[in-house]
């Protein structure tokens, strides 16, 4: 069960709109490595997940990707509030407009819209777990990219807070990894006893 808390995780407060920064944005909210396949990736994983303590680090990282789509959706609202249509097609804007007016819609800078494609969740221990660590180390190379690109203070303050939180999650995962890894090899499992390459 799930508590809504009706706060961000982190203040959005954007004071300027720019629609050309939200085109690229967007991508953290239903891109290949946002924020809305990390939640149901982790989500979903969960449920094969034979180890209770990693079962629980699974939900509470999917509860916890649920509010950063919350935080990317609410700079892109502000990034693109009451934007006129100057605005909009100066800022190379009026291909999402034409689909989405101003609306939050999942896809990716490219204009791909959101895919489970794109996530994977694989019922085995090492392979659900290795994916983890590397969805978290992709999110993380494009807040840093996004953070390239991004000139607005008050968009990059909180770039920089969930790229921090990647990291974190990176760490978790990797900790996670080796703890069962252990477990596994303490079953003897065929991933980690080379006896069962014969």
């Amino acid at each position: 069960m799930f508590v809504y808390e009706k706060k961000l995780q982190y203040p959005v407060k954007i004071r300027n709109t720019n629609p050309a920064l939200a085109k690229f944005i967007i991508s953290q909210y239903g891109g290949p490595d946002g924020e809305l396949g990390a939640s149901l990736r982790y989500l979903s994983q969960r449920y094969s997940m034979p180890y209770p303590e990693l079962k629980g680090l699974l939900t509470d990282i999917g509860t916890e990707e649920l509010g950063h789509l919350e935080m990317i959706g609410a700079v892109v609202h502000q990034l693109t509030r009451d934007l006129s249509i100057d605005e909009v097609k100066k800022a190379g804007f009026d291909a999402y407009f034409v689909d989405h007016t101003a609306g939050v819609y999942p896809t990716a800078a490219s204009g791909f819209p959101w895919s489970a494609g794109s996530m994977q969740v694989k019922g085995d221990v090492i392979a659900d777990l290795s994916e983890d660590l590397a969805a978290e180390q992709k999110a993380r190379v494009t807040y840093d990219n996004i953070l390239r690109l991004s000139d607005d203070p008050d968009v990059n303050n909180v770039m920089r807070y969930l790229r921090e939180r990647e990291i974190v999650h990176y760490q978790r995962f990797g900790e996670a990894l080796r703890l069962a890894a252990e477990k596994l090899d303490e079953k003897n499992f065929y991933a980690i006893n080379p006896a069962f390459d014969r």
